[in-house]
């Protein structure tokens, strides 16, 4: 059980991010299936080479919280938490794949025992289900139907799953933060073209933000939705030609990390519950 004030049993408040490592790290499974083998990072800083997931968790740890580094397999975010304790802060990993409800439960029961209930959750959950398709097969009637639900378990049933886990505990002490890492596919539906994931229930990760925001709100947690709205500077798509022909297309993830400990950050008088986060070089979607 967390102590009083969202601290847990480490002594510090717990944050815990969901998918905190990158399909775009220098060995992911983006960055195999783009440039056909791992990529050199070491030139690149600490800050970018996990992506979103482990800029949020580099900056909470920063911060004073004690992280929880989730992934589907440990050796994942290994690399990740030597960064942290490099870095003078404290974290774990716990494995967990959000397509079984079982996995997510014993993975929330070990945060709770070793750490303490969850005074942030970050649901960063991403997949690339879809993008190893061919041009001739765009469009919905040749989708998988296997490809299909793993999409749903990730972004509608998975944060579902998640937050019933979490949301009680925040609700009883009064305080907590919950949010999403999203993408403008959540802003309305969109065709999926070539070399894109399957997007279409992100649509069902902001509607689902947006009815915790309601439910939510009045016991003092606080509920958002962030649509990153570009590529995300990382050690895959930093090779790839487009960002390297035009640099200002990347998002930096050390700057998108700063705007979720923002979020957090808030006073309660004035909460955001929807953040778009677009590069100053191309049009917000809508």
């Amino acid at each position: 059980m967390a102590a009083s004030g969202g601290r847990g049993s480490k002594g510090k408040p717990v944050a815990v991010v969901v998918g905190a490592t990158s399909k775009w790290q220098s060995d992911g499974r983006n960055t195999r299936l783009a440039h056909g083998k791992p990529v050199d990072d070491s030139g690149l800083p600490v800050g970018i080479r996990w992506g979103v997931g482990g800029a949020i968790a580099q900056k909470f740890a920063r911060e004073g919280f004690f992280v929880v580094l989730t992934t589907r397999n440990e050796g994942n975010a290994s690399g990740l938490a030597a960064a942290i304790r490099e870095q003078g802060g404290d974290c774990m990993i716990v494995e967990l794949d959000l397509s079984r409800q079982e996995s997510i439960a014993a993975a929330f029961a070990t945060i709770r025992g070793a750490a303490g209930d969850p005074y942030v959750l970050v649901y960063n959950a991403g997949y690339l289900e879809g993008r190893d398709l061919p041009p001739e097969k765009e469009l919905l009637e040749h989708i998988p139907i296997e490809m299909f639900d793993t999409a749903q378990h990730i972004a509608s049933r998975g944060p579902f799953l998640v937050a019933k886990e979490v949301l009680p505990a925040m609700r009883k002490r009064g305080e907590g933060s919950f949010f999403f890492s999203n993408n403008a596919s959540s802003l309305r539906g969109r065709k999926r073209m070539t070399g894109q994931s399957l997007y279409y229930p992100r649509v069902m990760m902001r509607t689902l933000a947006q009815v915790l925001t309601e439910e939510y709100s009045e016991h003092g947690v606080h509920v958002a939705n962030v649509v990153i709205d570009g590529l995300i500077d990382s050690p895959g798509t930093h090779e790839l030609p487009r960002a390297k022909q035009n640099p200002d297309l990347l998002i930096n993830p050390v700057k998108i990390a700063e705007a979720f400990y923002y979020l957090h950050t808030q006073d309660r008088s004035c909460w955001t519950h929807e953040l778009q986060l677009t590069p100053f070089s191309t049009r917000p979607s809508y």
